[in-house]
């Protein structure tokens, strides 16, 4: 009886349970069903499952096919599954989903498992359950009924992807939309964020790190947690040791290694060639109002995955970024050391009351102002919010410093910062090879390549010199007195006699026109333009491919008009090229997300010049560096003051053409310097004219300008895959214009001393 009785209430129990799992597994057939049949609201369509919703980052590639940048609203750009590495799925499959290969979209294994632990050794979630979740649940629910809702659909949404995509089209999609944080979404913003690299190229480790992250980018963000993330990535590697991925030495061994981060932010203020990208963002704004998608729709910069193929070589732009933030440490240090005697520092030049107008104008450009003042704030009150602390970041050489200063204050500090620009270019190609618009992008925004433009000095006698040898059929042999000259009143439309005056005062004598320009002699740049006209100098110009208004007055020769580098540079391209003006170029080809060429540039040319005359006005500007205001970048002797030529001797012993430029009261400091394959300009001065070096030694082109270019080509040297010429300019063959002047003053075997002697007369100046 008691065996039966036992038996019958344990049948009663087998049942009960065959019931329960049946009414469950039939319940679930009924979920499942309503769901596939939008009963619970409505699922992807066939078209939405083939095509999710993506924005994709339109990225900025150089010519030698570095990310130079992104443009996004969220910094995504997908990578095919072959551009993954074998370890970082092999770390994925590890961690997040076991039987990845074995289910089909749901792990009923895993899930029963949650379900009797109630989640307390994690959850179930297959990767393609996650890839659903990420694609169509923008935002889980916080109510348990609507999140379970929410579940079910994303389990439908999960088969329904396993029947439409393989399983490393799974994985790819997966690790292309996770949000790592820092501006990466995907794994390959990921991994270029944290390490640098590419996919491909990440270690065991590194992709153990990045996995781990998958778990809550937040909570394991290796910037802010590192010693975390340190200990998730472990479990990732011990993981793939139970999965067999990996031996037990390697995972001993790779646990025991650092995280070694390599942060590269990405930014829109973050990273190389700032200033060139934001210029790339306009062009690329125009471009997409005169070219629309075929459907007629505009395309979106953030968000349609465009290529944009530059011609900027990331070498040669960390090249400069890195020349130009090493002299001007030093020179903005020199700066503030000569400013500790300016009572009205930085200014110079300036009373009281032009210094308040100053300030004033700068407030009222500020984006405090403006913001104000478009809530509806008094002048009054705007005036008043600048005096009081505010705890802020300002700029230095030696990073960031946390301050709390009166927004009044932060102004005038920001005066005293030297500013720069640099931009290289190919001249036979006008390819743009490295953009430098400013010192710190976040910091400063204006552009000194194309934007700013400033008074050029005597970069500018390369047109008067190469229109005169072309109008009067001078030689650089051709000698002239070395006296003052005068342009009376009346002509060229003159109000009063026009005297310029030669630098210290300097008379006397003859110089050949090689002479004259390389140590910029003004009387004899006078009795030039007076020769040929000042149209005539202004149309040599224009041709040159100069885009600004030139007033057509003697005084332009001393270079007396405001260009940008952009200009300067594409123009000066024009001799090294052989009289053939190219237009600076920067973009070479726009493709879209697919890969679809969208429009393709060439460059635009056109003849200025004969051959000769184009290498005649080149023999001139090497003489600049022979023997003439540039002559620093060939000596070795000799010391300078404060040693404000940064990283000076630089011992070039190749051919350089180039032109030093200082403007009145040295704000401007110039140098433009060219080899066969590559000119380059640098300008420094800062933001207000009337903040300058009160003394020549350290105020000249030579000293604020021409060690940057220095420091840049030394570099460029220094990797021989640049491949940057140190070959002679290339000579006509039927040349009959004369050249061979014979030695020029400075020309001989005691150049050093000659050197050091200048030297020493520009300290007693």
């Amino acid at each position: 009886m008691a065996q039966k009785g036992q038996k019958s209430g344990t049948s009663k129990y087998t049942k009960w349970i065959w019931k329960l799992f049946l009414g469950g597994l039939l319940f679930s057939i009924l979920i499942f069903s309503l769901a596939a049949l939008n009963v619970f609201g409505k699922l992807p369509t066939f078209e939405e499952l083939e095509n999710p919703e993506n924005n994709l980052a339109t990225e900025v590639i150089s010519i030698d096919g570095k990310t130079l940048g992104k443009y996004y609203r969220e910094n995504r750009t997908p990578v095919k599954y072959t551009e993954l590495p074998e370890n970082l799925i092999h770390a994925l499959t590890a961690t997040e989903d076991e039987r990845f290969y074995e289910h089909s979209g749901i792990d009923l294994q895993g899930t029963l498992r949650a379900a009797a632990k109630l989640g307390r050794d994690g959850g179930a979630s297959t990767i393609t359950q996650q890839l659903a979740k990420m694609l169509f649940t923008k935002n889980a629910s916080g109510n348990i009924a609507k999140r379970l809702i929410q579940k079910v659909k994303e389990w439908v949404i999960a088969i329904r992807l396993e029947k439409q995509y393989t399983k490393n089209e799974i994985i790819t999609m997966y690790l292309n939309k996770y949000d790592f944080g820092h501006s990466a979404v995907g794994i390959r913003s990921a991994s270029r964020i944290h390490f640098g690299k590419e996919p491909k190229e990440l270690t065991i480790e590194e992709s153990a790190m990045l996995v781990g992250m998958l778990k809550n980018s937040s909570l394991y963000n290796p910037m802010r947690w590192p010693e975390l993330v340190t200990e998730r990535r472990n479990v990732v590697l011990g993981q793939m040791l139970r999965n067999e991925f990996i031996t037990e030495a390697e995972k001993d061994s790779l646990q025991k290694l650092p995280l070694e981060l390599d942060i590269n932010l990405e930014g829109h203020r973050d990273g190389s060639a700032t200033y060139f990208r934001e210029y790339v963002r306009e062009f690329m704004r125009q471009w997409m109002e005169d070219h629309p998608k075929p459907n007629g729709e505009s395309y979106n910069i953030y968000r349609d995955g465009l290529k944009i193929y530059v011609t900027l070589d990331s070498r040669l732009q960390k090249n400069a970024e890195e020349a130009m933030a090493e002299h001007l440490t030093n020179l903005q240090s020199i700066f503030f050391k000569q400013q500790l005697k300016n009572k009205t520092a930085p200014f110079y030049d300036l009373d009281k009351e032009q210094i308040d107008h100053t300030m004033l104008s700068s407030m009222k450009r500020s984006e405090r102002w403006r913001k104000m003042k478009n809530q509806g704030t008094s002048e009054k009150d705007i005036k008043a919010s600048f005096y009081v602390e505010t705890p802020m970041k300002v700029f230095s050489w030696k990073g960031e410093i946390d301050t709390v200063l009166t927004p009044y204050d932060s102004i005038r500090y920001y005066k005293y910062i030297l500013q720069s620009g640099l931009l290289s270019t190919d001249p036979t190609t006008g390819h743009v090879k490295a953009w430098v618009g400013g010192i710190n992008y976040k910091h400063f925004q204006y552009d000194h390549v194309k934007q700013g433009k400033r008074q050029v000095g005597s970069t500018f006698k390369p047109f008067v010199y190469a229109t005169a040898i072309n109008q009067l059929g001078l030689s650089p042999c051709d000698e002239f007195p070395n006296t003052p000259y005068t342009i009376p009143a009346g002509k060229y439309h003159l109000e009063e006699d026009w005297t310029p005056r030669n630098s210290g005062n300097d008379y006397g004598g003859l110089r050949s026109l090689k002479n004259a320009l390389a140590n910029s002699i003004n009387v004899i740049s006078a009795n030039l333009i007076d020769r040929t006209t000042p149209e005539n100098v202004v149309r040599m110009a224009k041709n040159l491919g100069v885009e600004t208004d030139i007033p057509a007055v003697p005084s332009v020769a001393l270079g007396t008009v405001d260009l940008s580098l952009y200009e300067m540079v594409g123009a000066l391209n024009t001799f090294a090229n052989k009289g053939m003006y190219v237009k600076p170029m920067m973009i070479l080809r726009i493709e879209d997300k697919n890969g679809t060429i969208l429009e393709e540039f060439t460059p635009e040319t056109k003849e200025v010049l004969s051959e000769s005359i184009a290498y005649t006005t080149i023999n001139l500007m090497e003489g600049v560096t022979l023997y003439g205001s540039g002559v620093r970048l060939r000596t070795s002797g000799g010391k300078y003051p404060d040693n404000v030529a940064t990283g000076y001797p630089y011992k070039f012993e190749n051919p350089i053409a180039g032109k030093t430029g200082t403007t009145q009261n040295q704000s401007d400091g110039w140098f433009i310097g060219l080899v066969p394959n590559l000119s380059t300009g640098v300008w420094v001065g800062a933001e207000d004219r009337s903040v300058h070096f009160v003394d020549l030694t350290r105020g000249q082109g030579a000293s604020m300008a021409l060690p940057i270019w220095a420091l840049y080509m030394k570099r460029n040297y220094a990797d021989e895959e640049l491949n940057i010429s140190k070959e002679e300019f290339e000579r006509p063959e039927n040349l009959t214009i004369n050249l061979d002047c014979g030695k020029e003053k400075g020309e001989d075997e005691n150049q050093d001393d000659q050197e050091q002697n200048d030297i020493n007369e520009e300290i007693d100046f």
